[in-house]
């Protein structure tokens, strides 16, 4: 671990180098502000120990310690002086600085406090890297064309720095879809921020994003320094404040800003991926939202698909599901019988991925024992049909056509639902229903049900009409 000593007399720097050296720390030196800096911008050290009087330079120790912790607020810096006096030492312990000594200062103490300081940075390191690791997860499950073309996507913006405007509805995945983005990228190793437009009250999200300073509490970091050299996540951005959009816009343009109550300029160095379910250039032309803006945050459009283009899917995260509920929260390690698969897989699903996800939870929660899920256990499948029986009632448009023509129709809506249940995979679909697949094809011709690609993934849908 390396200590970076800033003095501008020679034989204390050498002095302190050589007794940390004998301790097995690697050491650096620099007589002035210029010096300092650069050995910081090539490689941040572990430590700071820095003195507050540098002769004949650009920088005293204070501007030092404020532009460090600014801009590298993990480093440890240990303020030093021959001049000391409590006024010195509470100014640098507002500025952000670990400890402060005075020189003549015993080598026991400051071997203590080194020690200490270097303690409090691994542990610090250690706390923010279990934090990313935390149950937020940036792993994609799934194996439909459209899940496919959305992962081939993401995939290929993690190589870049580009900023990625992620749209679809709400619970598609489109924040997990972010930190996959992140999690892949350069920049995994860094923080991943997110800041929930809709949630935070609009008088407060200037503080809250760009930090605050105060004389009673010193500098407070927000949310965009905290992300300093990883992402930020924009979640729902179209719920941004006008005004808040044009500061948004200038560190978008700039990389920095001022703090609440501050003077100093914060340099930060991100990554913005954003999000919305509305439709932002809708809100620009209400002028609800900033045409600059979008244009800046919209570099990469990509859209996550909803759960009914992606039915195919469902099997597979429903046991991701239930595996995550039984390793995090103890709940049954249950299976799925095949009518409680298909059933999943053809009902609709208005709140996407998190509404199958708290469904799976709730049946995990109130179901009996460890057995396979069945389909009566799903919430919200009665539709007509008698729990525990084979009767069944039919709704008021069928029951008023001819046999004939109802026996058409129920026939369209069950293959139309067994096609996008298998995600257009007619061989599949072929094999469940109980026909050959050419006799598919006839039976789908004469039912005027058309495949292919549509809305990011094949599927069925039936033919249009033409216009006479």
């Amino acid at each position: 671990m390396s200590i970076l000593i800033v003095d501008d007399e020679k034989d204390i720097r050498e002095l302190i180098g050589d007794i940390l050296k004998d301790e097995g720390y690697a050491i650096r030196l620099a007589g002035n502000s210029d010096d300092c800096m650069a050995e910081i911008n090539a490689d941040p050290p572990h430590l700071m120990i820095l003195d507050i009087w540098l002769k004949d330079s650009r920088m005293d120790g204070i501007d030092i310690l404020k532009t460090v912790k600014r801009d590298n607020p993990d480093i440890p810096i240990i303020i030093i002086s021959g001049h000391g006096n409590i006024e010195i030492a509470v100014a640098a312990i507002k500025q952000g600085a670990y400890d402060f000594i005075e020189k003549p200062f015993n080598i026991d103490q400051l071997m203590v406090v080194v020690s200490r300081a270097m303690e409090t940075s691994r542990l610090r390191r250690e706390n923010q890297e279990l934090r990313r690791k935390d149950v937020t997860t940036s792993e994609m499950i799934g194996s439909s064309t459209a899940f496919k073309a959305l992962k081939s996507q993401l995939e290929k913006v993690t190589k870049s720095n580009g900023r990625v405007m992620l749209t679809g509805a709400p619970g598609s995945g489109k924040e997990l879809a972010a930190r996959f983005i992140h999690a892949n990228s350069a920049r995994a190793g860094a923080p991943f921020v997110s800041v929930s437009s809709a949630t935070i009250e609009p008088d407060r999200m200037e503080e809250v994003l760009f930090g605050r300073e105060t004389p009673e509490r010193g500098v407070e970091p927000g949310l965009l320094e905290q992300a300093h050299g990883g992402v930020v996540y924009f979640d729902e951005v179209g719920d941004m404040p006008p005004g808040t959009q044009g500061k948004i816009l200038r560190v978008l343009t700039e990389q920095q800003f001022t703090r609440a109550g501050g003077t100093d300029k914060v340099r930060v160095d991100l990554r913005v991926i954003s999000s919305t379910t509305r439709d932002l250039p809708a809100e620009i032309r209400g002028g609800r939202f900033r045409q600059e803006l979008y244009d800046r945050l919209n570099v990469v459009p990509i859209a996550v698909p909803p759960l009914s283009d992606r039915r195919e899917d469902i099997p597979e995260l429903t046991r991701y599901f239930v595996d995550w509920f039984h390793r995090t929260q103890g709940l049954p390690a249950r299976t799925l019988t095949q009518e409680a698969e298909a059933m999943l897989q053809t009902m609709p699903w208005p709140g996407n991925i998190r509404q199958l996800r708290n469904i799976i939870e709730r049946v995990l929660i109130l179901g009996d024992g460890g057995g396979p899920i069945e389909a009566r256990e799903l919430p919200g499948l009665d539709n007509g049909a008698e729990r525990g029986g084979e009767a069944m009632v039919l709704g008021g448009m069928i029951a008023t056509l001819p046999l004939r023509e109802a026996r058409e129709l129920f026939e369209r809506e069950y293959l139309l639902t067994q096609i996008n249940r298998f995600g257009g995979n007619i061989s599949r679909t072929a094999n469940f229903v109980g026909m050959e697949r050419s006799a598919l094809h006839r039976k789908l011709k004469s039912l005027g049900v058309v495949t292919g690609a549509k809305s990011g993934g094949r599927g069925a849908y039936e033919e249009e009409a033409e216009e006479a």
